[in-house]
């Protein structure tokens, strides 16, 4: 029994001491993909980000907002011409993790509790 309780101590302890790598600076300009499902059917946006204005690409129609970065891994995104009061909302990024061409971020409008989470791939 101590030997099986020493190698989960032991996995336990090597497991709680990795940290995620995040290369955010890799990813702070160029052109991504993100994709989710939207009414059951796989929705495509491509965006185009330099350092501080996103352009956005979904379902044929573009938008643009500014970006304003809070650290290297987190940033607010505005939209610069919102239609209604629901874009006029800033969204809150966080990258989480990061891989040579993706990353794993979450977001949220600024101030709610509320998170949901997603992949980018780095395109160009």
């Amino acid at each position: 029994m101590k030997p099986v309780y020493f190698i989960w101590l032991t996995l336990l302890i090597a497991t709680g001491c990795f940290e995620q790598k995040r290369d955010c600076e890799n990813f702070h300009v160029g052109t991504f993909e993100f994709e989710t499902y939207l009414n059951g059917e796989l929705a495509k946006t491509t965006f185009v980000r330099n350092d501080s204005i996103e352009i956005d690409s979904f379902l044929g129609k573009q938008d643009t907002s500014s970006i304003r970065w809070i650290n290297a891994c987190e940033y607010i995104v505005k939209k610069i011409h919102p239609k209604n009061r629901a874009e006029e909302k800033a969204i809150h990024m966080k990258i989480l993790t990061t891989t040579s061409n993706t990353y794993t971020f979450e977001y949220g409008l600024v101030g709610s509790s509320e998170k949901q989470k997603g992949t980018a791939k780095k395109i160009n």
